[in-house]
């Protein structure tokens, strides 16, 4: 069984939201800037941030010249700061070595810090316009849904998923891009995890699911991720205290953010291995490029 690409291509067309990084003319480096930041963060928390970053540096060579410090106080509350390291990095790869230009080949692109595979494909089909399979968590339950007749996709499995999403593509690269968006826009705005608008589905007609008369899904529960409380958000109240000054604080102004010691004390040792807070030889902390 396979979908309509045109009529999924018609429907991405007509209700696609307008997001930012989605405009003609966008370049491929602004498409790599919101790849990054939409991992694991809402697109209503990414859409400001991609703004100011697109603004104050609009090529890679532009955020190659940054100071860490700054780098991180621009991430400010997007979560899992080491993203905002591992492009810098990764501008002063393509800023050294690619002209200023992201490399539009998978291969070259894996081989940026940072880069994974999702990235690497979803750069090459979005800025580029290649055919090439892109799958992330929303084009997985809509291929399990629409095609296998499955309440969810179940594990991942890299060559399985692929190999799905490339069935479904056309052999023409544009139209192939325009698919792959269209997939996942599916996923992310109707057929949800919770509460699927079946009734607004382009494909209802054809979906498998729908045939089947919507089972539910019966394999491995997906782990629910917490916040409150967690090292995450310890990490993160920590780092709030030196995006917020440009000078080094003293240990003291760090203790009161969290109660737990052990804790606080943890996830303070894990900012410095990672390289997102540094230690002066006097003993006080800032960010990284701020002494």
């Amino acid at each position: 069984m396979s979908l309509d690409a045109f009529v999924l291509t018609d429907w991405f067309a007509a209700r696609a939201r307008p997001l930012p990084w989605r405009e003609p003319g966008t370049s491929a480096w602004g498409v790599l800037v919101s790849e990054i930041m939409l991992q694991q963060t809402p697109v209503a928390r990414v859409e400001p941030s991609w703004h100011e970053w697109m603004a104050r540096w609009p090529r890679p060579s532009a955020l190659a010249a940054a100071t860490p410090a700054d780098v991180l106080r621009m991430w400010g509350k997007l979560g899992y700061p080491r993203r905002a390291l591992r492009l810098r990095e990764t501008a002063e790869v393509i800023a050294r070595e690619h002209g200023d230009v992201v490399p539009s080949d998978v291969d070259t692109l894996l081989a940026l810090p940072g880069i994974g595979a999702y990235t690497a494909r979803a750069v090459a089909a979005f800025a580029y316009r290649k055919r090439c399979p892109v799958v992330d968590t929303n084009v997985r339950r809509v291929i399990a849904r629409a095609v296998h007749g499955a309440g969810d996709a179940g594990p991942a499995s890299t060559t399985r998923d692929l190999a799905d999403a490339d069935a479904l593509l056309p052999a023409d690269d544009e139209h192939a891009a325009q698919m792959s968006a269209a997939l996942m826009e599916l996923g992310a705005t109707v057929c949800t995890a919770r509460n699927p608008r079946c009734a607004d589905c382009p494909v209802f007609d054809a979906c498998a699911w729908q045939r089947n008369g919507r089972p539910a899904y019966n394999g491995p529960l997906k782990p629910v991720q917490k916040f409150a409380g967690t090292d995450r958000q310890v990490r993160g109240l920590l780092l709030d205290v030196l995006r917020g000054t440009s000078t080094p604080v003293p240990k003291a102004k760090l203790d009161i953010v969290w109660s737990d010691g052990g804790q606080r004390e943890r996830c303070l040792d894990s900012l410095l291995v990672d390289g997102l807070v540094e230690q002066t030889a006097d003993g006080l902390f800032t960010l990284p490029g701020d002494q």
